[in-house]
């Protein structure tokens, strides 16, 4: 029985782990924190006016990970509302175990992670090895561990520590939902895109165990673990950098998932921005169909990221019935889809292929260029556009090691909407011949803003200490066109 606890690589992509970084104090256990986890005076502060703001943790970081089945877990909602309590499914061959909540975000110091609740000792079991169906999905069915609540906390960026008794530690993501979006910027967590990339249990929606195409799944579920990151999926990579960073700012946030976007059609109702972040490859129609909506309601949009809205999936409940959001179904190859020849609409593949056409450069503004094992310039295009603003750079001007490890090009050939060229780049393709690489923004008929920074390492940048193959000049200069970003996409379209 569950214990309620009351408050008191990416394989085959380039990857870049997390640079663990030392920063305040660790509160007592069951302490539920409540005020200021946004930072400071900023207006992402979850807590009313005036309170003190959270110290962060220097201990946040995991220093010893162990072997997977130390310890691992999952939760049964990729995200939940405040105040709603979150089944944990913790499998540890320890005797023990505890969990600390982490929200991360702007906090004293230049401190990344704050602890907003940590649970008492729980008693650990080892829980049955995982099943495989005839699509391919894993799925480790395991009994709650413990319920978590979440009265109070702060909308944000979650990722639960899993501490075994042995010292072993895990992460679990969690995204705390914000009630209102309206008049917010925001970021959209991509976990449809974490989940298609999981390997644990031996297969994702890219290759099986015996690494293969053949072998992979057609389906996977969230019912597991995540293999990359120490369990974090690909939050430190792709997204984290952007959460830090926007927290910093002045412009006021909302977190949702994916999930979200397919679930509810008025999840971006009122909002100022919706931020894509990172790499977001994975979309349903009814994820697709909420973005365009808003943008076309006057919503601005930013994809901060490459390959975005490229693979076409569809959600299932998981076995036996449950969430309609447990199962995602992606598979590669059109005729393989049972629901081919029978219901095209839903058939999944690539969003630019048939059987249902769609390219993702009607909402996005540019096409899925390619992938490169090297980094390229991003040579800058109309510096006097206002995403160059106070950057102090020049028309022809390199921006060195920007581009990759996938960009996005101009579509000469779908339904892109008229776009502004702001940076282009010659890309070595790992496969095929070079590619232009561009970065784009558009005005939609509403006159939403739309950016596609065209280049996966556009959130790496953001980091004030490294992102391998971009120099510190250029990092500079992509902090201060994303502020110039986040400012432009605050002002809504009335």
């Amino acid at each position: 029985m569950a214990a309620v606890l009351r408050a008191g690589g990416r394989s085959g992509r380039y990857r870049r782990g997390m640079v663990a970084r030392g920063w305040v104090r660790v509160f007592g256990a069951g302490l539920l924190l409540l005020a200021g986890c946004g930072g400071g005076g900023h207006p992402n502060g979850a807590g009313p006016t005036g309170a003190p703001a959270i110290p962060g943790d220097p201990n946040w970081a995991i220093t010893r990970s162990g072997a997977p089945e130390e310890i691992q877990g999952y939760t049964d909602r990729v995200g939940v509302r405040p105040g709603t309590p979150v089944k944990l499914m913790v499998s540890t061959t320890a005797a023990t175990f505890r969990v600390r909540a982490y929200r991360f975000g702007a906090y004293p110091h230049g401190t990344p992670a704050a602890v907003v609740w940590e649970s008492p000792a729980v008693a650990g079991e080892r829980q049955p090895a995982p099943t495989t169906d005839a699509r391919g999905t894993v799925e480790a069915h395991w009994q709650p561990s413990l319920t978590v609540p979440t009265d109070g906390w702060p909308p944000g960026a979650y990722l639960l520590r899993l501490e075994a008794a042995s010292g072993a530690m895990r992460w679990v993501p969690l995204t705390v939902e914000s009630p209102s979006v309206a008049g917010r910027v925001v970021l959209v967590q991509a976990v449809t895109s974490y989940q298609a990339y999981n390997t644990w249990g031996g297969k994702n929606l890219y290759f099986g165990e015996d690494g293969s195409f053949a072998s992979r799944a057609r389906a996977v579920g969230f019912d597991r673990p995540y293999q990359d990151e120490d369990g974090a999926g690909d939050f430190f990579q792709l997204e984290e950098p952007l959460v830090l960073f926007a927290e910093r700012s002045a412009v006021p946030l909302a977190y949702l998932t994916s999930v979200d976007l397919d679930q509810d059609p008025h999840s971006l109702d009122h909002a100022a921005a919706v931020v894509s972040e990172g790499h977001d490859e994975y979309w349903s129609p009814a994820m697709r169909a909420t973005v365009t909506g808003a943008r076309d309601r006057g919503t601005n949009v930013a994809f901060l990221g490459a390959n975005a809205v490229y693979r076409k999936i569809r959600f299932e409940p998981g076995p036996g019935g449950g969430p309609p959001d447990r199962i995602e179904v992606n598979y590669k190859v059109p005729q393989e889809d049972p629901l081919f020849g029978k219901d095209n609409a839903k058939v999944t593949g690539d969003w630019p292929s048939p059987p249902d056409a769609a390219p993702e450069s009607s909402l996005t503004g540019q096409a899925y260029s390619c992938d490169a094992h090297t980094n390229t310039p991003l040579v800058v295009d109309d510096s006097a556009n206002w995403l160059w603003t106070g950057t102090g750079v020049r028309d022809g001007q390199p921006l060195a090691g920007l581009v990759g490890p996938e960009s996005d090009r101009l579509d000469t050939a779908g339904d892109a909407p008229p776009v502004t060229v702001i940076g282009h780049a010659n890309v070595p393709c790992a496969s095929g011949p070079a590619r232009t690489a561009n970065a784009t923004v558009y005005t939609a008929a509403s006159g939403a803003t739309v950016f596609d920074s065209g280049t996966e390492n556009w959130v790496c940048a953001l980091r004030a200490d490294d992102c391998p193959g971009v120099p510190t000049e250029v990092r500079r200069i992509v902090r201060a066109a994303t502020g110039n970003l986040l400012k432009a996409l605050e002002h809504q379209v009335k």
